[in-house]
């Protein structure tokens, strides 16, 4: 599937001014997955994050000498089910080669990777932006590689550390063609991404556990012109901070080239205390890596028959769940787009909706998991797998608003209870004795009460009836919240008609 978005026509509000005039930013994204398992890429030593350092460290890892690598089958079909995710080709047969360069912590002296011959080709992500836009994001290639181990600065004022634990962890590189135009829509691209493996459960996403990071590729040129000199700030692990990088570069190559300057070529790093990126080294090309197929491990050849079985086991995918909510429930695409942003915040929704009584509201459902349980588990730094409150009483607290037990307001207050003591919306409501009043004597004797307390506003109301208002607010009040709003609505509306006819 070929997405070619690198001439789309540029929108103003993405166009940054500059001295000299406007200017384009166009940017492309090299994701690097962690694959989700429990062994590494080429041995059986522990993926697990947080072990002591160097404890997960195999011969191979180590890369001793006589040391072979022994691809791991799990590993090579979450690849292929983040292919078949991205929508992408699945390439029945791949290399892996080894890209030669020197670091500390790269013990073979090369990396065991992917070049001309990914596992997985292209592909495309849909990506939701403000005021209901959408942008397709076309995916270049996703091929496998083995990680680098850690160098350690700061534990020693004359000597860096290395630790091997991460060593031969298998990662997933996807990257994207360069069909991003705004901080915006890159920081869409990586938040649908990692939805997607989180789905998929290919990748945990946890950036602040380093795995899931990105690569930035930044350039900028004249609006709709040729594309300008790229920079790649390296490994930028937090969305928050890949939208400040991007600002800062895209200004940064801005004043360059407007004072005259050309922009080289080279990988940059992102400092996000002082919120600048700087040059760390020039940037290399494929021929300085020295990339060879690894004589120590065949192609790798996939049958179709395998492909089928994966493609069979795949989940219900962002995108297909936001149209089925929006069909089969009447949400709005931003409603969908909320609930489906986690699996578990979908599955919690579904079950809201579908426990219980049925024709169950779905919109009020929808309101009350985004906004007020959202609110609740923000401040409490809660996952809704953590909530105190259960799909099932969520559900039995729709019921009780929709068959008038509660209102609206007293809802809220039933909540909070449920929220701190996990009790059931309908045992809160009967020993707390927050039942809506619905008995039109006792609702037409709190209305009698404030009229006759107020006669001037009475006669006001004659002339102006949105005033009525008023006089709703003061019997909720005197009722603490429990007199039925549309019944009250009713009463005063007769009455006051009443009064202006006498």
């Amino acid at each position: 599937m070929t997405v070619n978005m690198q001439h789309r026509e540029p929108r103003n509000e993405d166009l940054i001014k500059g001295a000299t005039g406007d200017w384009e930013i166009v940017l492309g994204l090299e994701v690097h997955a962690q694959i989700a398992s429990r062994a590494k890429l080429f041995s059986g030593a522990s993926a697990e994050f947080g072990a002591e350092p160097n404890t997960q460290v195999s011969l191979v890892d180590a890369a001793m000498p006589g040391m072979l690598p022994v691809i791991n089958r799990y590993c090579v079909e979450q690849a292929v089910k983040t292919g078949l995710g991205l929508r992408a080709q699945i390439n029945l047969r791949s290399v892996f080669d080894r890209k030669n360069y020197f670091y500390p912590d790269l013990p073979q002296g090369y990396q065991i990777s992917q070049f001309k011959s990914p596992i997985v080709g292209e592909g495309v992500v849909v990506i939701d932006l403000a005021g209901g836009r959408s942008v397709s994001v076309g995916i270049e290639r996703l091929h496998m590689e083995q990680d680098a181990g850690k160098s350690v600065h700061d534990l020693s004022p004359s000597n860096s550390l290395v630790d091997l634990n991460r060593s031969g962890v298998a990662l997933m590189e996807i990257v994207s063609k360069p069909d991003m135009r705004s901080s915006d829509e890159a920081r869409a691209y990586v938040t649908k991404l990692r939805t997607i493996l989180r789905y998929l459960g290919t990748c945990d996403g946890n950036m602040e556990e380093g795995s899931l990071r990105a690569d930035v590729n930044v350039s900028v040129r004249r609006p709709g012109g040729p594309l300008g000199t790229r920079c790649e700030i390296k490994n930028v692990n937090s969305i928050r901070f890949i939208g400040h990088a991007i600002e800062y570069e895209a200004r940064r190559q801005i004043e360059s080239l407007e004072e005259g300057g050309k922009i080289a070529q080279e990988t940059r790093l992102f400092d996000p205390k002082n919120g600048e990126t700087r040059s760390m080294r020039s940037k290399e090309e494929a021929h300085d890596y020295r990339y060879f197929p690894d004589p120590d491990l065949l192609p790798l050849v996939l049958v179709q028959a395998d492909v089928d079985r994966i493609a069979a086991s795949l989940p219900e995918l962002p995108d297909d769940k936001k149209a089925r909510l929006m069909s089969e429930y009447g949400l709005s695409a931003y409603d969908a787009t909320v609930l489906v942003g986690e699996r578990a915040t979908a599955d919690y929704y579904e079950a809201v909706v579908k426990g219980g009584k049925s024709g169950r509201d779905a919109k009020l459902a929808a309101n009350w998991v985004t906004g007020d349980l959202f609110g609740a588990l923000n401040r409490e730094g809660h996952s809704i797998e953590a909530s105190p409150v259960s799909a099932k009483q969520l559900g039995e607290l729709v019921d009780l608003i929709s068959d008038g037990t509660i209102s609206g307001r007293i809802a809220k207050e039933v909540f909070d209870s449920m929220y701190k003591t996990g009790r059931d919306p309908a045992e809160i409501v009967e020993k707390d004795g927050l039942r809506q009043v619905t008995d039109t004597g006792a609702i037409e004797a709190a209305i009698d009460a404030v009229m006759a307390a107020n006669p001037d506003k009475v006669a006001q109301a004659k002339e102006k009836p949105a005033l009525a208002g008023w006089f709703v607010g003061q019997v909720m009040k005197s009722t603490s919240g429990k007199a039925n709003p549309q019944v009250v609505n009713e009463i005063l509306a007769r009455k006051l008609e009443l009064s202006s006819e006498g």
